[in-house]
């Protein structure tokens, strides 16, 4: 378990970290967002005893990463995979780990069999792509057996099968009862592999809370209507909070209004409907929305274009929009 309690970390002026407190439960893979600059590097780093809080604390399993007399056995992270001697092979990188816990070589063969290093475990660190260089810092993350895992970015530079065998991975983990932490701005990712999310935005947590919850909360309902007349729809549903898009002359998305209420409108008002169809929404678009006031770095399009939809939003009936 790691538990942080008004966790908070300076550089000079600039707060990084603003009194945060969260707690990542073991059974579960909990995920870690937030936008460029937010503060998720720093706050991993100081759970692994990397960085001193300016205030506040964070323990794993109950103590302070340094204060573990074997902490490989208690915690095993990957937030740098880069920080390996280049000039060492994988096996005897993962060997000189090992030697400062006393683990046993067979643990290293069993690591490298799991993460699939077992061709190149003879081969220079120096030479290895970046997805190869990710499969090592997540042996060395494993090497211990540690019942916490903390994995900043892991499916960074995977091919296909290794993003899908880290989910899996991840999921494993946490069903033998372990802590998983992990970061990824893929959200399609993180969506298919967290069961709890925190999101920390400028310094400060944003969200804590069931995956399903933070999508739910941030959604209204919105429905994709397909129809002979679907325009003449849009009078009779008019209200607060009501908005629609239209992406073809004879289909809609309305937001802010339930199916039924759309069916019983068209059958009054006439209008043939092919299509009703309620839309989830993502959790990209959830973690978009929940958000768009903490992005520190903004991207901004270099030749705006015509959108592909037009989005209207609909008038209280009698009002002008």
């Amino acid at each position: 378990m790691i538990e942080a309690q008004t966790l908070t970390k300076r550089y000079g002026a600039k707060t990084a970290v603003d009194s945060v407190s969260f707690t990542v439960r073991p059974g579960r893979v909990t995920g870690f967002l937030g936008p460029n600059g937010a503060g998720k590097s720093t706050t991993m780093r100081m759970i692994m005893g990397l960085d001193n809080p300016s205030g506040g604390q964070v323990t794993i399993n109950g103590r302070p990463y340094a204060k573990h007399k074997a902490p490989l056995h208690e915690v095993g992270a990957l937030l740098d995979a880069k920080a390996v001697h280049t000039k060492r092979s994988a096996y005897n990188h993962l060997r000189a780990m090992a030697a400062t816990h006393g683990i046993p070589n067979s643990r290293v063969n069993e690591v490298i069999e799991l993460t699939g290093l077992g061709a190149v475990a003879k081969k220079r660190v120096g030479g290895f792509s970046l997805g190869m260089g990710q499969r090592l810092g997540i042996a060395v993350a494993l090497l211990g057996d540690p019942q916490t895992v903390i994995l900043d970015e892991p499916v960074n530079g995977l091919d296909p099968e290794g993003v899908q065998w880290v989910r899996h991975l991840a999921r494993d983990l946490a069903a033998e009862g372990r802590t998983v932490f992990l970061s990824s701005h893929l959200m399609s990712e993180m969506a298919l592999t967290a069961d709890h999310l925190i999101v920390i935005g400028r310094g400060r947590i944003i969200a804590d809370a069931p995956i399903q919850d933070i999508i739910d909360g941030q959604s209204k309902a919105r429905v994709r209507v397909r129809a002979d007349r679907p325009q003449d729809l849009l009078n009779p549903l008019a209200g607060d909070g009501v908005s629609s898009q239209i992406l073809e002359p004879e289909l809609i998305e309305i937001t802010g209004v339930d199916p039924r209420r759309i069916a019983e409108t068209a059958q009054r008002t006439g209008v043939l409907v092919y299509e009703l169809t309620p839309l989830q929404l993502s959790l990209e678009d959830a973690y978009m929305q929940l958000t768009q006031a903490e992005v520190e770095y903004q991207s901004h399009s270099l030749s705006p274009t015509t959108p592909e939809a037009t989005q209207i939003t609909i008038p209280v009936e009698g009002r002008r929009p």
